[in-house]
């Protein structure tokens, strides 16, 4: 439990994915700031959301709220930081990386194709993977606005 919440960021009372997401920010940050090579950046975040799927899928039946109980953050925190994998890391300004957090929050919230569809995967697929989708939109406005 305390993994899926991030350290219980997910039991505060109020947009707890919202602070998900900035945990994925502050990782993401940290990852640039140690200026590790990008294939092990990538492996990192890829460990982040394979590891997710089975922490996700204990947290939810523990807590018995739905598909997907809003105190599971990690799968915000995790694919924050994939979406960011199309920046290099040099080009991760603050402007980057507050566009990033609020692109991932209206995807992740609005749910375009294909991310309510794999919202209903089961377990802690679903859990992540609809954020995987959310992170895609993410990085593709990116990439769209880096030119």
């Amino acid at each position: 439990m305390i993994a899926a919440t991030c350290g219980w960021l997910g039991r505060f009372p109020f947009a707890p994915g919202t602070l998900g997401a900035a945990a994925g920010i502050a990782l993401s940050a940290g990852l640039t700031h140690l200026g590790i090579s990008p294939l092990a950046e990538l492996a990192a975040v890829v460990a982040l959301c394979a590891l997710g799927i089975p922490i996700c899928t204990a947290a939810a039946r523990r807590m018995g709220r739905g598909a997907d109980p809003g105190g599971i953050v990690w799968d915000e925190m995790a694919s924050v930081p994939l979406g960011l994998l199309v920046i290099p890391a040099a080009e991760r300004t603050v402007t980057v990386f507050v566009v990033a957090f609020v692109l991932h929050r209206i995807f992740d919230i609005w749910k375009p194709f294909p991310c309510r569809q794999l919202e209903r995967l089961p377990g802690g697929l679903g859990i992540m993977a609809d954020d995987w989708g959310a992170a895609a939109w993410m990085a593709a406005i990116l990439l769209v606005a880096r030119g």
